[in-house]
């Protein structure tokens, strides 16, 4: 599976735009099917529908376990480090990793789960985390994991609308030097959740907590005599393998749908073909398991692979800005992959924090979550990357469940700011707005999709016609991705953001509309508009202009704009709270009402030198009201 040379990937390459159903069908071979598919694919964009592997039967942990342990049920699946820097780390190896997996999908199995029940998944980064989507995966229960720094709301609207049964959480959960309740975050949650019966708590913090009888349960208390030995259910490759959901233009979350065999399929390729994966590397992904980059190069294609991954709790600058650093060195890190915004944070605490380590056991570096800027990408590679470790600016989105534009490491060209070629079987393609294909290079538009993947989303859970809508009805026959790219005279590509009504912020994507949902549930709000800006750190930071009711407008600012920021924490989660928030009587609007976001967001990058025609706005005069209360 894995490409060695630059004429192989173009050969590759070739193959796979010329005969698809033929390459994929190659790969596929690799893994183990208690049944083979009868046909590759079938597929419609207009519908859409979209399936791979047709009537194969499988099941995605045989082929992480029974698949791999007579190779090396010895060899370490997981290197767990703790938040805390005095906690020794874990070491699990296959064979115990398996075990876990079985002995707690036989829990699930006690507790009333059973094939194609929705099982709510809201935990720290500790191992449990990964053993619970794979026990979930292992009796054919679709997993939806819940990133833990979600509030309750956003908690309760993700189990509602997948319907869970089961919730899987924690005491509690260390960040730094903070400490979350994630069972009384759970626990508020689930006063609006009649559809779940059950919830396990996993004993992390050792805080005191509620526990509801007849309801909660705690982990160790339910793995106490239950049995390791759980044989996997058959599984169609088109059934659902997990739901995830991510932010779109309208307020409401949409559940992303990944179903089993392409997924397998193709995250085991791309991982081993970006990251030039050998047997016996150490891979270190920093991803939070409730992202889809902790989904699919945390969780499933590195175990897949047959490798080693180190896990982290805690976060990049705890209990210090080398604490990235000194996990490499002490577990002899050979790949490490981690988001754009980490790296312009720890290169604005100074090299100082980079000294005191020897980072010479790497050999790739991986980018992902949003493009990263030249001056971050070549500190990246001078001062970790010592100069000679390649970087894979990773391109990909939570709905292609894998990476899609990527140089190869050491392979394929790299090139600052640009994700470059694509991976073999991706077939990208630029178009104006009119939907017309852009050829050649040296060309900048909109870019789609023009042939399924393995990978790609199959549908949002419970809402068809909103996939249709979001992804395949802006071009038709298309999957458009929501982002601009460039293609330069190499036929490298650049990704150059989202072009629709969504924030990149330090790489997890925001719906505008579901942060002003937010702010405008403070009483205190009339309404309010958000747009994006250049933010040094997060890449996007969000700007909120808020009009205050009328009664509001003469409170304190600075306790205004704290009272929004509450709101929006309480509501989303403060993931989502405002980098910068400008409190006016009123926005700019068409005389249709519509809120001229365009304007706003001019004004948020502090370029207000081409505006437009603003004499056609309904209340032009606010306009010059907000660029004098923005300073610009």
């Amino acid at each position: 599976m894995r490409i060695h040379s630059l004429q192989q990937y173009f050969e590759e390459y070739k193959k796979s735009i010329e005969n698809p159903e033929k390459f994929w069908e190659n790969i596929a071979e690799n893994f183990y099917w208690r049944k083979k598919w009868d046909k590759v694919l079938e597929w419609n964009f207009d519908e859409p529908n979209i399936q791979w592997f047709i009537n194969g039967k499988l099941n995605i942990t045989e082929n992480i376990f029974e698949r791999n342990l007579a190779d090396f049920g010895n060899q370490t699946a997981i290197i767990w480090e703790s938040n805390h820097i005095d906690e020794p780390s874990q070491h699990i190896s296959y064979q115990q990793l398996f075990e876990k997996v079985t002995q707690f999908a036989n829990v699930l199995k006690n507790q009333g789960a059973k094939k194609g029940d929705r099982i709510a998944i809201y935990m720290p980064m500790v191992p449990e985390a990964v053993v619970a989507m794979l026990a979930c995966a292992r009796i054919g229960a679709i997993h939806s994991v819940v990133f833990g720094g979600f509030s309750a709301q956003s908690l309760s609207d993700r189990i509602i609308d997948a319907q869970a049964n089961i919730l899987i959480t924690a005491d509690g959960a260390f960040r730094g030097a903070k400490t979350i309740s994630l069972k009384n975050i759970a626990d508020e949650a689930l006063e609006k959740c009649p559809s779940i019966q059950k919830c396990i708590v996993l004993e992390r913090t050792k805080e005191t907590i509620q526990m509801k009888n007849g309801r909660d349960i705690w982990w160790h208390e339910a793995l106490e005599n239950t049995a390791i030995e759980c044989e996997a259910t058959e599984m169609d490759s088109e059934d659902m393998l997990f739901i995830l959901y991510t932010s779109g233009s309208t307020g409401k979350p949409k559940g992303v749908v990944h179903t089993i065999g392409g997924y397998m399929v193709y995250t085991t390729y791309s991982f081993q073909n970006v990251f030039q994966y050998n047997k016996g590397d150490i891979y270190f992904c920093t991803a939070d398991v409730g992202w889809i980059t902790g989904h699919s190069y945390m969780a499933y294609a590195p175990l897949l692979a047959g490798g080693t991954m180190v896990m982290y709790e805690g976060i990049p600058n705890y209990p210090h800005a080398g604490r990235f650093w000194e996990i490499i060195d002490k577990h002899k890190v050979t790949h490490f992959y981690t988001a754009p915004t980490a790296i312009r944070a720890l290169m604005a605490t100074g090299l100082e924090h980079v000294k005191p380590y020897q980072l010479d056991t790497l050999k790739v570096l991986g980018t992902v979550g949003e493009p990263i800027n030249a001056e971050a990408w070549h500190w990246y590679h001078t001062h970790i990357g010592k100069g000679k470790c390649p970087i894979v600016d990773t391109w990909w989105q939570t709905e292609t469940g894998g990476i899609m534009i990527s140089s190869l490491a050491g392979i394929t060209p790299t090139k600052p700011t640009f994700a470059t070629l694509p991976l073999a079987g991706v077939q990208p393609i630029i178009v104006d707005s009119e939907g017309n294909e852009l050829k050649g290079n040296d060309v900048e538009g909109n870019l789609c999709i023009k042939f399924p993947f393995p990978s790609m989303l199959r549908t949002t859970y419970g809402d068809h016609q909103r996939c249709k809508q979001t992804y395949f009805s802006t071009y038709k026959g298309l999957y458009f991705t929501g982002d601009g790219a460039r293609r330069d005279e190499e036929g490298h590509y650049r990704i150059l953001g989202r072009v629709d009504d969504v924030i990149n912020v330090s790489g997890h994507r925001l719906g505008t509309a579901e942060v002003e949902n937010a702010i405008n549930e403070n009483p205190l709000v009339n309404e309010s508009a958000v747009v994006g800006y250049p933010h040094d750190i997060k890449g996007q930071g969000i700007y909120a202009f808020v009009v205050l009711e009328k009664d509001a407008q003469t409170q304190e600012k600075e306790t205004m704009k704290a009272s929004i920021i509450s709101t929006v924490n309480k509501i989303i989660g403060a993931i989502a709270k405002p980098d910068k928030i400008l409190l006016c009587s009123g926005l700019p609007k068409t005389r249709s009402g519509k809120i001229m976001r365009r304007i706003l967001r001019k004004i948020a990058e502090g370029d207000v030198s081409n505006l437009g025609d603003i004499t056609t706005l309904l209340n032009p005069e606010i306009v010059e009201e907000i660029k004098k209360e923005a300073g610009v």
